[in-house]
């Protein structure tokens, strides 16, 4: 299937995110509406128009996004209509079943972590366990390459599992895991925190046929010189819930995960979360890791599905699983947080690094203040890899912010700045002497309603 070449000229925020996903900025922006609404159990409805060049040729674009909840069903639509200068609908958006079926970005019912979770579209942040196998998992790399997976999840108190599908169309990701509560069975059962102790087996595996593609496998085939079919990844964990309530949750928990035919490895970690009062809203991880040669630690994430293959020409092509045949060993460590208060200041950060490797270190930090400022829109990240000193802007850095107003209650008027940085060389030796900033400027219209 030829997929169609897009490209952006105007468009409003959520729109320019799944049309560039190629781009840093494009991977962070895409993340985080939805990942803001789910966390503080916001209702949104985004919207826009703008205008999108595929193969060529010019179209005006425009774009329903809702995101509704009615107790404990939840419902996501995601409308992208696309008419050419002929003042015609494009055909390819609604070519067959599957692409009307795609219309409804998300069916779910309950929410991850309850007795009873299920969920039938897009997947946005995906996860079995602790993570340490999949963890913030998206199904779709981009609006045009969607698709329509599903979750189901089942707590019976004693024993339980996870489980999801990443496309009903097709050979696609499949993760299940199965735990139990051993305590629960015996007369120790009430006895605080140890009673809840849990242990669980993951199995994941991408039947996907450039899954487990490496340079050893002829293009254009599906013949699989090394891997030999399904990438699959097996798993154990413990877990240890030292506070359960639906206000404040907590546990230590370690996992330990091997990659067939590839390597292991392991983590030790605490899980943190708060809901309450209305006021605040607080997710925070931290883990120390374990990692061996050919293991990636969360190997099927929030960017699985853009990096699993990519065809650079017909000689050449870059995949994950090359990537993975090449990983060393190290020890690190991983932390997250969220913060939110009272729905209109969100703070996000992550910052992983191995233990001991100078320049190795990767963080992202995200800054949302919704309606605290009345009128206002205010939004910025920062990212930054291969980390030496983190405030040294270079050609491993990216800056943006969004600043704008609302001249109505759900129309925003707003501007997206964009800062790269290169490398600038010696003409004589070579050296790099500094960095020089890349500027992007782009003006915006979108309407939101968050309720």
């Amino acid at each position: 299937m030829k997929i169609p070449r897009t490209h952006l000229c105007l468009v409003v925020i959520s729109v320019l995110a799944l049309h560039t996903s190629g781009s840093l900025l494009a991977q962070t922006m895409q993340q985080q509406p939805s990942k803001l609404a789910m966390l503080t159990n916001q209702q949104m409805v985004t919207g826009g128009v703008g205008m999108t060049i595929i193969d060529g040729k010019p179209y005006y674009l425009f774009r329903l996004f809702p995101e509704l909840s009615f107790g404990k069903i939840g419902v996501g639509i995601d409308l992208n209509i696309r008419v050419g200068e002929d003042g015609k609908v494009r055909s390819g958006d609604f070519k067959d079943f599957y692409s009307y079926l795609r219309l409804i970005r998300y069916v779910r019912y309950g929410n991850k972590n309850e007795s009873f979770y299920a969920r039938l579209g897009t997947l946005d942040y995906s996860r079995l366990g602790h993570g340490s196998i999949m963890y913030m998992y998206r199904n779709s790399a981009s609006y045009d390459l969607r698709k329509v997976g599903v979750e189901f999840d089942a707590d019976f108190q004693k024993i339980g599992f996870e489980s999801m599908y990443s496309d009903v169309g097709g050979a696609a990701l499949l993760g299940l895991r199965g735990y139990v509560r051993p305590l629960q069975f015996t007369d120790a059962a009430s006895i605080p925190v140890i009673g809840g102790l849990e242990t669980g087996a993951t199995l994941a595996s991408d039947f996907n046929t450039n899954a487990n593609k490496t340079w050893g496998d002829s293009i254009g085939t599906t013949r699989l010189a090394e891997g030999g079919g399904a990438l699959s990844i097996v798993g154990l964990d413990v877990g240890l819930p030292l506070l359960s309530h639906e206000i404040i949750r907590s546990t230590l928990y370690a996992d330990y995960a091997k990659i067939i035919s590839y390597g292991s490895g392991g983590a030790v970690g605490l899980s943190l979360g708060l809901r309450g009062l209305g006021i605040l809203t607080f997710d925070a991880k931290y883990e120390r890791r374990f990692v061996g040669n050919q293991f990636v630690p969360s190997y099927f994430d929030a960017f699985y599905e853009r990096d699993r293959y990519q065809v650079l020409d017909t000689n050449r092509f870059m995949s994950n699983a090359q990537l993975l045949k090449n990983a060393s060993a190290y020890d690190g460590y991983f932390g997250e947080i969220f913060i939110s208060i009272l729905n209109t200041f969100n703070v996000i950060g992550g910052y992983q690094s191995p233990v001991g490797v100078r320049n190795a270190g990767t963080l992202h930090m995200e800054l949302q203040t919704s309606t605290a400022l009345p009128g206002i829109l205010l939004t910025g990240g920062y990212d930054k890899k291969n980390i030496g000193s983190i405030f040294k802007l270079d050609n491993n850095s990216l800056l943006y912010a969004q600043v704008g107003y609302k001249p109505m209650p759900y129309l925003v008027v707003s501007t997206l700045y964009q800062w790269t940085w290169t490398e600038v060389l010696d003409a004589k030796s070579g050296n790099v002497v500094g960095y020089e900033a890349q500027k992007r400027i782009e003006p915006r219209v979108e309407f939101v309603a968050t309720f």
